[in-house]
């Protein structure tokens, strides 16, 4: 299994069935073609998979699927995210017992902690839980940021690998970056910045665009790792059209659409997200073909990198 979670990691939709339940055949095939697609981790559970409608034992059962399809494979980065610390621990242990290798602990939201209430957060679920930690800062859900301070004095414990950066501020992640120990990974929260935080520096993305087109998202990151810069603007530019339409309206209605529409899954959330607006469909279904169309006229897999600029 990859030890590191650089590269591309799929914050992964959870599929439901017309009456509402966890759709596990659904749920498998989508890991198996997110494995095709060559992406170098699953993230099951996170805002993206709906974990705040899901139960613990729904929680721990989709960790289970995904691992189970796995098999080892790559690593399981499972959301672990709550407002209440003890829930998130719960969470978070249910998860490591049901296969997940990693996991992906999101700031509390509602609550909206002092940074020093944030350390005592994450320090307990890292106590409580015996696998690395992947902080996850995403102050448009949360209503809170997790400063960069923050950030670098957990980075200083081993348990915690890398942070989730959806903050949109890259002065805060070029802060993060600067100050980071050795082996510290800063993952994009954003598709759309995926190409200026690593050029930054950065390693990677956690993306929620790979769910319709793994492999397009693994040969971006592949691409700016190599430092084939030319190549990675080319892939930012057919993959911008979802960049945009994957969040039309909330995460992850767009892309339960998309998939729907590509006979995946059922499009089906559960409330409070409903599916998409029927004035939006066109829109989504334009700017998915627009891109795969881009996508069609690149060799990805065979191409040699362009010199830098």
């Amino acid at each position: 299994m990859t030890p590191t979670l650089a590269g591309c990691g799929t914050a992964l939709v959870t599929p439901f069935t017309p009456d509402g339940a966890v759709d596990e055949p659904a749920l498998r095939n989508l890991v198996s073609r997110q494995l095709e697609g060559g992406i170098d981790y699953i993230v099951p559970c996170g805002s993206t998979g709906e974990a705040a409608t899901l139960s613990l034992e729904e929680h721990a059962r989709v960790v289970q699927v995904v691992a189970e399809v796995v098999n080892g494979r790559v690593p399981v980065v499972a959301g672990a995210g709550a407002s209440d610390t003890a829930r998130a621990i719960a969470l978070g242990q249910a998860s490591v017992r049901a296969g997940a290798t990693h996991l992906l602990v999101v700031s509390p939201m509602y609550n909206k902690p002092p940074q020093r209430g944030l350390l005592a957060h994450f320090r307990a679920v890292a106590d409580a839980c015996a696998v690395p930690i992947v902080l996850y800062n995403v102050p448009g859900r949360t209503a809170g940021n997790i400063e960069a301070a923050t950030v670098l004095e957990l980075a200083q414990d081993a348990r915690f690998v890398a942070v989730k950066e959806a903050s949109g501020n890259l002065d805060q992640v070029d802060a993060i970056l600067a100050g980071r120990p050795d082996g510290f990974l800063v993952l994009s929260g954003d598709d759309a910045l995926t190409l200026p935080l690593m050029a930054l520096g950065g390693d990677g993305v956690i993306s929620v665009v790979s769910n319709l087109l793994p492999s397009a998202m693994v040969a971006l990151t592949r691409a700016v790792a190599r430092g084939d810069v030319r190549h990675a603007r080319t892939l930012h530019a057919a993959l911008r059209p979802v960049f945009k339409a994957a969040f039309l309206e909330s995460n992850p209605i767009p892309t339960k659409a998309a998939l729907a529409a590509d006979g995946l899954l059922h499009d089906v959330l559960r409330l409070p997200l409903v599916s998409l607006s029927p004035s939006l469909h066109e829109p989504v279904r334009a700017a998915l073909a627009e891109a795969r169309a881009a996508l069609a006229s690149l060799d990805i897999a065979s191409r040699h990198p362009d010199p830098l600029d």
